[in-house]
């Protein structure tokens, strides 16, 4: 396959229709962000998600094979890099539906996807999806065996049904529009306490309405002030044998195959989001004088500030598309380009934005300009999607460990 970065006409039509979605539906949902609780600004987003789900965008995340339109990882990211450059909140309570999913995509036998797929193929309603991994106190660790923190969430099987007990948190919209639970949650679980941790650990899909679902509190985030992000109890709720995602004892592998994909993504939400302040102050810069004679963008700190951000946002963009192709390939590059991508993008628009900020001066700092709110998004990209300390650096430290790792892979392989 040549190096070719032109978008196919079917990309070029995505791309569109998604900005044009974008300006129209989700630019006026951004009024959801200013009302009082967590959960009033979720519920406020839900027409919007709606349309969202009217739109096709989700049947766009869910690939051909399941059903679905979605003929790979960097159509994803084409996509949204444009809806969630305008909401990022909204935006992410989409991805964070096909994060639940994926388990059930990649791990799921095709009875499982045959049952519980339909209600995320349809372009109605406002179904939603978490993939509840992350637990209160953390979970860098979570292959780490008794007495480590590990995993501490239980499923023991017991007369044929899997009997669920512990506590998640930061998993998006996991209870659901009216704390009964999302449609579908993949629990990741510990079934075997005495295994080591290849073995020990198994998602399980739990179906709505969520028995012994007890919700505690809407985590009153930073940034994405409209997503959902609750922390909640599972006290004794009960699925059947046969609702393990993948074997049993096989959930980290798993997890990890999820999670792959998904750090590209954050990688393309950092690129939504930097572009989204680049095309403000660069606006900004062509029309402000601040006091002055000429617009400030003719002053060389401020043009050359402008042209290190329009070289970061691209930079960041190409190492993305080329995460979420190797991803499409199966290459063996794909988690180090992956785990690059979601490490540099993150990173890189925290600083990116910071400098953009004061390129627009003290204003910037005020909630009627935009930059303030993107930068509250922004702080939770290095920290989701796997923390680059906790997890995200020791990944790619353990690939650099490894003994037959070639550093030249990412750059040198060849089709066949």
């Amino acid at each position: 396959m040549a190096i070719d970065f032109r978008l196919t006409a079917h990309q070029r039509e995505l791309q569109l229709q998604s900005r044009k979605f974008a300006r129209e539906v989700l630019s006026p949902a951004l009024a959801a962000e200013s009302l009082s609780t967590a959960e009033q600004r979720f519920a406020a987003t839900r027409p919007a998600y709606e349309a969202m789900i009217a739109a096709g965008f989700l049947r766009k995340c869910i690939p051909l094979s399941a059903g679905g339109e979605n003929a790979g990882l960097i159509d994803t990211a084409i996509m949204v890099e444009e809806l969630y450059a305008v909401n990022a909140g909204v935006t992410l309570t989409l991805i964070g539906t096909v994060l639940g999913l994926l388990p059930l995509l990649i791990g799921g036998t095709q009875e499982q996807r045959g049952r519980l797929l339909p209600p995320f193929l349809k372009q109605t309603g406002a179904p939603l999806a978490g993939f509840c991994a992350t637990e209160p106190g953390g979970s860098a660790n979570a292959g780490s065996p008794p007495p480590g923190e590990g995993v501490r969430t239980t499923a023991t099987l017991r007369g044929g049904r899997w009997i669920i007990e512990g506590r998640k948190s930061w998993v998006s919209s996991a209870t659901g529009w009216d704390r009964k639970g999302a449609d579908i949650l993949t629990v990741l679980c510990r079934t075997d306490p005495d295994a080591p941790p290849e073995r020990s650990i198994s998602i399980l899909a739990v179906e709505r309405p969520v028995s012994g679902l007890v919700f505690e509190r809407a985590i009153d985030a930073v940034g994405h002030r409209a997503h959902l992000l609750p922390e909640f109890s599972l006290k004794g709720a009960s699925v059947p044998e046969d609702h393990v995602l993948g074997s049993v004892g096989g959930g980290l592998s798993l997890t990890a195959a999820c999670f792959t994909g998904a750090a590209a993504l954050v990688g393309v939400f950092a690129v939504a989001l930097m572009r989204a302040a680049f095309e403000f102050a660069l606006g900004f810069a062509r029309s402000e004088t601040r006091g002055g004679i000429h617009p400030i963008i003719e002053h060389q700190a401020v043009g050359y500030a402008l042209a290190d951000a329009k070289t970061a946002i691209e930079a960041a963009r190409c190492l993305c598309w080329r995460a979420c192709q190797a991803v499409d390939l199966q290459s063996a590059s794909a988690p180090e380009l992956a785990i690059e991508a979601k490490v540099h993008g993150s990173e890189t628009a925290v600083r990116v934005l910071t400098d953009l900020m004061r390129v627009v001066g003290v204003e910037s700092y005020d909630h009627a300009l935009p930059l303030g709110r993107l930068l509250q998004d922004a702080l939770a990209l290095p920290l989701f999607g796997g923390g680059n300390i906790g997890v995200r650096r020791r990944q790619l430290h353990a690939l650099l460990k490894q003994p037959g790792y070639d550093p030249l892979m990412t750059s040198g392989e060849v089709e066949v």
